[in-house]
C-alpha cells in the first residue's frame, strides 16, 4: 500500500503542469457606459438602483429636514456614537444614543436607526458601513425596522472597484443593497428577514 502511494505521488510530482495564467488586470473599474467624472449621472444611477430595490431616496442640501421626513411615523431612533447631533436637531422623537451599548431588546424595540456610511456603489445601489463614527455596530443596524442612512455625494462610486479602494479590509464591513428581503421560501419575497424591512437614503451634495 505504501509503495502504491509513493508511486502515485511520484507521478503527480513528475507530471508537467502548465503554470496558472495571470489574472486579468484590465477589468472595468467603473459602471458600464457611465463616465465616473459625470457626477450627476453617477448619483442618478445610485438613486435609480435604490428605488428599484424599494428604498426611499431623499435628495437634500442639509440632513436635518430630510431626516425628519425619513423618520416620519417613528417614535424612537438609535443614534450610533459619532453621529452628527445636527442630523436629529429638528426631530421631536426619542434619540437612543448607543452608549453604553443598548440591550438587544431595546434595539429591537426601536423604530429606526440613523447612520452615516463609509462608501456607496451606484451600479448596485449599495451602502457600505465599516463601524466607524456615526455608523455603529452591526446589531444596531439590523434590528430596528427602519434604517435611515445619510450619504454624501463624494462617497458614491460608480462601481465596486472604486469603493474597494477606500475601504479598510481590517474593519467590520457591512454591504447593504436595499431593504432586507429573501425569496428562498417557496419563491415568495419576504422583507425584513435578515435586517430592516425599510431603507431610506438621504443623499447630500
Amino acid at each position: 500500500m505504501t509503495d502504491a502511494r509513493t508511486e502515485i505521488l511520484h507521478r503527480i510530482r513528475a507530471a508537467a503542469v502548465p503554470p496558472a495564467p495571470e489574472p486579468p488586470r484590465h477589468y472595468l473599474r467603473h459602471a458600464p457606459g457611465l463616465d465616473e467624472t459625470d457626477r450627476p449621472a453617477v448619483l442618478a444611477l445610485f438613486a435609480e438602483r435604490l428605488t428599484e430595490y424599494g428604498a426611499t431616496v431623499l435628495r437634500a442640501d442639509t440632513a436635518a429636514a430630510a431626516v425628519v421626513q425619513a423618520l416620519d411615523g417613528a417614535r424612537s431612533v438609535v443614534a450610533p456614537v459619532g453621529l452628527p447631533a445636527e442630523w436629529t436637531a429638528d426631530w421631536s422623537g426619542e434619540v437612543l444614543v448607543d452608549r453604553p451599548l443598548l440591550e438587544t431588546a431595546r434595539l429591537d424595540a426601536a423604530d429606526a436607526v440613523l447612520t452615516a456610511c463609509t462608501a456607496a456603489v451606484a451600479e448596485s445601489g449599495t451602502l457600505i458601513l465599516d463601524g466607524g463614527p456615526g455608523q455603529g455596530r452591526r446589531a444596531a443596524t439590523l434590528l430596528p425596522d427602519l434604517h435611515v442612512c445619510v450619504v454624501r455625494a463624494s462617497q458614491v462610486h460608480s462601481a465596486l472597484p472604486g469603493a474597494l479602494a477606500v475601504l479598510d479590509p481590517g474593519r467590520p464591513l457591512t454591504f447593504i443593497s436595499g431593504p432586507s428581503a429573501t425569496a428562498d421560501i417557496e419563491m415568495i419575497r419576504v422583507k425584513g428577514v435578515h435586517g430592516p424591512r425599510r431603507l431610506a437614503v438621504v443623499l447630500l451634495p
